[in-house]
């Protein structure tokens, strides 16, 4: 998983899911689990 400033280019990514978890934002992909990332 990465940490990163901003997930816009992930959030492109198809199959991509923004889901905010205990105050932290996350992208999870179902279809490319390997795109997973952290905000903050």
């Amino acid at each position: 998983m990465k940490v990163r400033n901003s997930l816009r280019a992930l959030k492109k990514i198809p199959g991509a899911q923004i889901v905010r978890r205990g105050g932290r934002t996350f992208v999870i992909n179902k279809k490319n689990p390997r795109m997973k990332a952290r905000q903050g």
